[in-house]
C-alpha cells in the first residue's frame, strides 16, 4: 500500500475546506434570507412613564420613473401611542438617528379649553444637526394643551401645477391626555 502524496494531501484538505465554506454560506444565507431591518422606532417619555413608538406609516422611496416620479412602498399600522401629560409635565421624545439625520417635521395638536384644535409645526430646523431628543411643552401657553404630536419624515414633492411642497413618507403618532 502506497502513501498519499503531497497533492493528494493538499487536494483532499482544499476540497475539504470548500466544503465547510460552502455550509456556512449556505447557513448565513438561509438565516437572513427575509430578514428585514426592524422599522425605527421613538422613545416617549411624560410624567415618569415611557413608551415605545412603532411607526404609524413607514414607506421605503424606490427610484424615479421616467417621468420623475418617485416609487413608495408604504405600510401603515394606524398605531397611535397614548402617554399621559395631564401634569404639565413636557413630553420627550428619544429620536433614533434614522430620524435625527433626516429632514424631519414635528406636528404638534393642541386644544383651547373650549375645544378648538390649534396646530403648530417644528422641524429639524430648528434644532442643532442630528437633535437626538426633542422636549415639547404640554402647556406651552396657561390655556393651551397638548393634544398629540406627529413627528413625520418628508421629501419634496411638485403636483401636477408645478407647485413645490413637502410630502411624510414615514410617520410616527403620539396622543396625549393632557
Amino acid at each position: 500500500m502506497t502513501k498519499p502524496g503531497t497533492r493528494t494531501i493538499l487536494a483532499l484538505a482544499g476540497a475539504a475546506v470548500l466544503v465547510v465554506v460552502v455550509a456556512v454560506a449556505a447557513v448565513v444565507a438561509v438565516a437572513v434570507r427575509g430578514h428585514s431591518e426592524a422599522d425605527p422606532r421613538i422613545t416617549a417619555y411624560a410624567h415618569g412613564t415611557s413608551a415605545t413608538v412603532p411607526p404609524y406609516r413607514f414607506c421605503t422611496v424606490s427610484q424615479s420613473d421616467a417621468n420623475g416620479q418617485l416609487g413608495l412602498q408604504c405600510r401603515e399600522s394606524a398605531t397611535t401611542v397614548t402617554l399621559d401629560t395631564t401634569s404639565g409635565a413636557p413630553l420627550q421624545l428619544s429620536l433614533p438617528k434614522h430620524i435625527a439625520d433626516a429632514p424631519w417635521v414635528m406636528v404638534l395638536e393642541y386644544t383651547l379649553p373650549d375645544g378648538t384644535a390649534v396646530q403648530r409645526l417644528g422641524s429639524y430646523r430648528d434644532y442643532p444637526e442630528g437633535t437626538l431628543a426633542v422636549t415639547v411643552p404640554s402647556r406651552p401657553e396657561p390655556d393651551l394643551r397638548l393634544a398629540g404630536v406627529e413627528i413625520q419624515l418628508v421629501i419634496p414633492t411638485r403636483d401636477e401645477t408645478g407647485a413645490e411642497s413637502f410630502a411624510p413618507y414615514q410617520a410616527w403618532s403620539i396622543r396625549t391626555a393632557a
